[in-house]
């Protein structure tokens, strides 16, 4: 098998169906004598003859016959695996692999990805999607599984490029009856006595959301813990108790008093994640480069 190629087996499917030297010879625009010694080399690296004459033609032999069937197979495979891979890697109509956090899922991103696709050059772009949290990304990121993620930063992941793109603002919401909503804005200590109603702890936005309380020097009263975002800001909604989320649509569809935090922290940025010095296929490439623009020319309406 060390010795046997490619083009051998490509010469003996050619040769195969003809039967005929001369005619194969002309159908792969190689010498007759060429096709020969392909032939000949590859009969003694099979240790067995694979074709036998015939009158003034030749025919495969019952070993030859065999052979064909798992050469057959095996370039059909390859041709299709050559064809998928091109139109994976096309510009115009590859793949690309996307993850992002949960939070960014209801809008962020798919408009992002909607105006990548509506571009004619871009139409016939495919995208595999996934959310999930950070430390889940980053694995799939550098397994391969991802091409490019959008998160937070992590300074503990030194072979991941992070690029900023945009800065996402972080709120205080409640019930227009709290005693908090005669503000528009509020300093996260002035929180402290009031009960919350959290992400869980294993959220990458409860992260953000607890360096607000570190910093402010108090850890909350928690009456509530959960993964989603809508139900907590309905519970914020009936005055169960205040709490910390993006600014986003999503608290349209709640009737809440939304406070802007006067703090650095509340405004984290969300960046564009890549695995250092890999390649990326020119669709990804595109993709890459259209966020770039597309965070840098667009202001981001998320209210």
């Amino acid at each position: 098998m060390a010795e046997m190629n490619l083009k051998q087996l490509q010469y003996f499917r050619v040769l195969a169906g003809y039967e005929h030297f001369t005619k194969a010879a002309e159908q792969l625009s190689i010498t007759q004598p060429s096709l020969s010694h392909a032939i000949s080399e590859l009969e003694k690296e099979l240790g067995t003859y694979l074709f036998e004459k015939h009158g003034r033609n030749i025919r495969l032999t019952k070993y030859g016959r065999f052979f064909l069937q798992y050469v057959e197979r095996s370039l059909d495979e390859l041709e299709k695996g050559e064809k998928k891979l091109h139109d994976i890697t096309c510009p115009s109509r590859g793949v690309v692999d996307v993850a992002f956090m949960y939070h960014l899922g209801p809008h962020s991103i798919p408009n992002m990805i909607q105006a990548f696709s509506q571009k004619v050059e871009y139409k016939n772009v495919r995208f595999t999607l996934s959310q999930g949290l950070t430390k889940n990304i980053f694995q799939d990121l550098k397994t391969g599984k991802v091409d490019i993620a959008f998160t937070f930063m992590d300074d503990d992941e030194p072979e991941i490029e992070f690029i900023p793109l945009f800065k996402q603002e972080i709120v205080v919401v409640m019930s227009h009856n709290h005693p908090l909503a005669h503000s528009d804005s509020i300093d996260i200590k002035d929180t402290a006595s009031y009960p919350f109603i959290l992400f869980n702890q294993s959220s990458d936005m409860r992260r953000i959301i607890d360096k607000l309380f570190e910093s402010a020097g108090f850890i909350p009263q928690i009456s509530c813990e959960m993964d989603e975002a809508d139900v907590i800001a309905g519970l914020a909604a009936i005055n169960f108790g205040i709490t910390i989320m993006p600014r986003s649509l999503l608290l349209n569809n709640h009737n809440l008093k939304v406070l802007s935090i006067n703090h650095p922290l509340a405004s984290p940025a969300i960046c564009m994640a890549c695995v250092k010095n890999r390649y990326l296929c020119p669709a990804t490439e595109a993709f890459q480069q259209f966020s770039l623009d597309y965070s840098n020319n667009l202001v981001l309406q998320l209210h």
